[in-house]
C-alpha cells in the first residue's frame, strides 16, 4: 500500500533551459564550460539541456529543432532557449562547401527557427540569439594546416554573419548576445579562444557572465524545487515533500 500511495503523488516538472547550437554549445558542459556554469547556477530550479551538435550549421539545425522540442514534448516546460550558430555557416564556400551556408539563408534559417519556437508557444522574449565569436585567423590556420587544409574561415566574414544575427534578433524581438563585437572590445581577443575558433576557459567565463546577465531577468522568478532541507518538517516529511 505504501508504494501505491507514493505512486499517486504529483509528479514534479522541472522547467528547462534549452541550449541549441554547434560545437561551442556541445563543448559547453566541459569543465569550466559556460553551459556547466549555467547548470550549476540553476540547479534545483531548472534543467539545463545541452543540444549542441558539433559541426552543424543553421541549414541542418532548422531541420533538427522540431525533433528536439514540440508542443507535446519539452515546449510547455521551456523557460528559455539559446540559439548559437554561425561559426560553421560562415566557413568559406570554396574551401568548406559542406558547412558553408550563404548569408541570406543563414538569416532566414534563424528567423524560421524563431517562428517555429513561437508556433509551439515559446515566445520571442524567451529566446536569446548568440552570434559566433570572432575568429583568430593565425591560430585557426594552424589547426587547418595540421589537417592538411587551408584557412577555411575569415574573421571579417564571421562578422557579417554576426551582424545578420543581430539584425534578425532586432526584427524578431528576441534578445541577442553579440559575442563577435563584445569580445573584440578587448585588446587581444585571442585569449578568449582555445584554437582560434572554440572558447578557452577565459572565453567560457566571458560567455557565462554575459549570458547570465540576460537570463537572470528571465529566470529570477523560478522557485527552488522542493523545500530547503532545514524547512522540511522532520516529524511529518510527507507534509513538506508530497
Amino acid at each position: 500500500p505504501a508504494m501505491a500511495e507514493a505512486g499517486a503523488t504529483r509528479g514534479l516538472r522541472w522547467p528547462r533551459l534549452l541550449l541549441f547550437g554547434d560545437s561551442i554549445t556541445q563543448f559547453s558542459f566541459q569543465e569550466n564550460g559556460w553551459g556547466a556554469f549555467l547548470a550549476e547556477r540553476l540547479v534545483r530550479k531548472c534543467d539545463v539541456v545541452n543540444r549542441g551538435f558539433s559541426g552543424y550549421n543553421t541549414r541542418w539545425a532548422r531541420l533538427v529543432l522540431p525533433r528536439l522540442i514540440s508542443r507535446g514534448a519539452g515546449a510547455p516546460d521551456t523557460v528559455a532557449v539559446t540559439i548559437f550558430f554561425g561559426a560553421n555557416d560562415s566557413a568559406l564556400k570554396d574551401l568548406n562547401p559542406k558547412q558553408h551556408v550563404p548569408l541570406e539563408e543563414y538569416a532566414a534559417n534563424l528567423k524560421s527557427m524563431i517562428q517555429y519556437l513561437k508556433s509551439v508557444d515559446v515566445p520571442e522574449d524567451r529566446i536569446i540569439l548568440i552570434t559566433p565569436p570572432p575568429l583568430q585567423e593565425l591560430a585557426w590556420e594552424k589547426e587547418c594546416l595540421a589537417k592538411g587544409d587551408k584557412l577555411n574561415r575569415l574573421n571579417a566574414t564571421t562578422g557579417e554573419y554576426a551582424q545578420a544575427c543581430v539584425q534578425v534578433a532586432g526584427a524578431c524581438g528576441t534578445d541577442v548576445l553579440d559575442l563577435w563585437t563584445l569580445m573584440q572590445k578587448s585588446e587581444d581577443f585571442s585569449s578568449y579562444l582555445s584554437d582560434g575558433l572554440h572558447l578557452s576557459t577565459k572565453g567560457n567565463s566571458f560567455v557565462a557572465a554575459q549570458l547570465w546577465s540576460r537570463l537572470e531577468k528571465k529566470l529570477s522568478a523560478l522557485p527552488l524545487l522542493l523545500p530547503y532541507w532545514r524547512e522540511v518538517d522532520h516529524t511529518n516529511p510527507e507534509a513538506s515533500l508530497l
